[in-house]
């Protein structure tokens, strides 16, 4: 559920940092697997991620791990004050914000989005209806995904060059197909414009206010959209799923959505007030964030402001997750245990990142089976270069290049996908996986995706 999810080390290599707490609470938290173990997992065997780190906060204790390397020119050892990209965990910053002018009485939640807009700009309704502040908060504003204009110059910094401009333009030329309030969609366009709305609002950019409402408040220095000195030198590399580094995103329109950098000390202190252990003035906006359930028409999980609420297990977890070009990040925590953990990643495994997260919050949460990459011969790759219809309006299109293989579906990025076995392949960044039948006349006939539970089968198209 990050900004770029498909619809849906230390200095010393291997080494692995253990500081501020024992692991007992953790390897209690996740059955017989300890912390340790399942990071070294994933970097060394399952080649997820080239860098981790792992916060646990039960009651007054914090507990970390860090287990690869932060891939920076330095190669500074990671630890608790590492920066990371946590996109779209920035939504949760963007709704308490908001839930905070509420409080505040600058903001009203059934306040239209366009009150707060240039008068001469455009904002659909759907008869007559509004999109509200609480609907831009609750993934429920009836507004695409993305805007239909996101045309990106630059695939690996998709965000930078979406102007203002453009993001009015799509608002006068959008139709609702929805009543807002009544139909979820994930929502980097409805966050993104929230947060240009409250930053309007307040006279300042979305950055400042974060920084006064937020940061300033709790002592959180190290989260940031500009990267100060000090950030910059403690910032690990992105990498994308392949492990290549990669470059950071820069998001000004849409801010709101996912362009904040934080580190596990920061994000330590944004749980201890989510979990009620600090008594701030963002208390009772903090509660508001969660307070507010929606459904998402899919069971579970429930949405609040920002927040995802999930509810199997016996046990209730309010969480969120974000995912970059080169970096996925999970913060969470059990309203009934109280335990509240953090995963961050160079690298962008986005759906590993987020399982293993819920995992260490609750067991009953399984890990995400780990999945070794074998190579396979660029022949084989070839034959399955071409269209697959998986239905008239799906379509996954395959495409080998040097080596390695690519899909992109439908109105979709294109991702790699990486093989398990000369016809089983897996995707990184979401808990899909896609098998080739074997080729007959140098050509694969048809194509299986693997999803949600569901195979969807595909055939080639001429």
């Amino acid at each position: 559920m990050g900004l770029c999810m498909l619809s849906r080390r230390s200095i010393v290599l291997g080494g692995l940092a253990l500081s501020l707490g024992p692991a007992r609470a953790w390897a209690q938290a996740s059955s017989e697997e300890s912390v340790a173990a399942v990071l070294r997992e994933r970097v060394d065997v399952g080649r997820e991620s080239l860098g981790l780190v792992a916060g646990g906060l039960d009651g007054d204790r914090r507990s970390v791990f860090a287990y690869g390397q932060s891939g920076s020119e330095s190669n500074r050892a990671l630890d608790v004050d590492t920066v990371f990209e946590i996109g779209s965990i920035t939504k949760v910053f963007t709704a308490l914000l908001f839930a905070d002018m509420v409080v505040r009485g600058e903001v009203s939640p059934g306040d239209p989005v366009a009150k707060f807009l240039p008068r001469d700009v455009h904002v659909p309704e759907f008869d007559g209806k509004p999109i509200t502040l609480l609907d831009l908060a609750t993934y429920t504003s009836g507004l695409p995904r993305l805007p239909s204009n996101f045309k990106p110059a630059d695939k690996n910094n998709p965000y930078a060059d979406y102007t203002v401009g453009q993001l009015y333009d799509f608002l006068a030329s959008y139709k609702l197909s929805f009543a807002p309030g009544t139909h979820y969609e994930y929502a980097n366009l409805g966050f993104g414009l929230l947060g240009h709305a409250l930053a309007l609002r307040a006279g300042s950019s979305y950055e400042e206010l974060v920084v006064s409402r937020i940061c300033a408040p709790l002592g959180m220095d190290s989260t940031r959209i500009a990267l100060s000195p000090s950030m910059k030198e403690r910032l690990a590399r992105g990498h994308d799923a392949s492990l290549a580094p990669v470059a950071n995103w820069d998001i000004p329109t849409l801010a709101g959505a996912g362009a904040l950098r934080s580190t596990a000390n920061d994000l330590f202190t944004f749980l201890d007030v989510s979990l009620g252990n600090r008594r701030t003035p963002l208390a009772a906006a903090m509660e508001m964030t969660f307070a507010e359930r929606r459904p998402t028409g899919q069971g579970t999980p429930l949405v609040g402001q920002g927040w995802f609420i999930s509810t199997l297990h016996n046990d209730e977890i309010v969480w969120k997750d974000g995912g970059t070009g080169g970096y996925a990040s999970f913060v969470g925590f059990s309203t009934k245990s109280k335990r509240a953990r953090i995963l961050l990643s160079n690298a962008a495994d986005y759906s590993a990142n987020t399982r293993a997260g819920m995992h260490f919050i609750n067991a009953a949460y399984a890990l995400p089976r780990l999945r070794r990459q074998v190579p396979v011969d660029p022949q084989i790759l070839a034959s399955y270069a071409g269209r697959y219809e998986v239905t008239p309006t799906f379509i996954l299109t395959v495409r080998p290049d040097g080596g390695r293989l690519y899909i992109q579906a439908t109105a979709q990025r294109e991702f790699e996908v990486f093989a398990e076995s000369e016809a089983e392949f897996f995707y990184r960044v979401v808990d899909a996986q896609v098998s080739f039948a074997r080729p007959e006349g140098g050509v694969a006939p048809s194509l299986t995706l693997h999803q949600n539970g569901k195979d969807m089968p595909g055939k080639r198209l001429p």
